[in-house]
């Protein structure tokens, strides 16, 4: 019988092989999403540690936030944009929910993402989500939750506008874009809470602030912004 299932084991591999989604290699195990060598390879920022980081520095003057960091450096060409393309693009939620939980991880080490009330995934208009079947930063805020132990809140906080893509626009131009396009259906929950705005990835930040600027209107309302991934130049 355990011959069987070897051979059976070994037929499916043969067909469907289990290779790493960072590189194509198979020497991983059954049940990992990336090699050994991929993950020693993961771009971590560690700016979690530190008040002062480069993320903080993006919203200094422009909207009042109690902590904020990236936890993965993006850059073109290399293994990090191939895993986000994966998820984003190729609906594998399983990497989506791996990277954030590494995150969340990192997040609970240290003592600047205390007190936090509830995590709000940035929101997707509503065309845009149901074309691509989900929001990313819904699974990543799924992740978090899961190793943080904070509730998620998806429906609060909605977008109202459909917004043109930011890639190619400048600071300016992007929060033009994106100015007044959110909207808290319940802000009586919010009230007097601290809340982590998440995103997949974070470039001039122009779509948090919006967002955070809105949520900043609600009585006591305090806000803290996590990206996975950090374009910032």
């Amino acid at each position: 019988m355990q011959s069987l299932k070897k051979v059976f084991s070994s037929t499916i591999k043969l067909f469907y092989p289990h290779v790493c989604v960072g590189c194509g290699s198979d020497v991983l195990h059954d049940k990992d999403l990336i090699c050994y060598r991929c993950v020693q390879l993961l771009p971590h920022t560690q700016f979690e540690k530190f008040s002062t980081n480069p993320i903080d520095k993006i919203f200094y003057g422009r909207v009042p936030i109690e902590a904020a960091y990236s936890e993965f450096y993006f850059s073109k060409g290399q293994l990090i944009q191939t895993l986000i393309h994966e998820f984003k693009y190729k609906a594998n939620k399983d990497i989506g929910l791996y990277l954030s939980k590494l995150m969340g991880q990192k997040m609970i080490d240290n003592n600047r993402f205390n007190n936090i009330d509830y995590v709000i995934p940035l929101p997707l208009f509503a065309d845009k989500e149901f074309k691509r079947g989900f929001n990313q930063a819904e699974i990543i805020c799924n992740g978090l939750s899961k190793i943080m132990n904070i509730p998620v809140l998806t429906k609060n906080v909605i977008r109202v506008h459909f917004t043109e893509t930011q890639t190619k626009k400048h600071r300016s131009e992007r929060w033009e874009n994106v100015a007044k396009s959110f909207l808290s259906t319940n802000p009586l929950i919010l009230q007097n809470k601290h809340l982590l705005l998440v995103d997949d990835v974070i470039t001039t930040g122009a779509t948090l602030e919006a967002c955070a600027q809105i949520l900043h209107q609600i009585q006591g309302c305090k806000i803290s912004i996590a990206a996975l991934t950090n374009a910032s130049k």
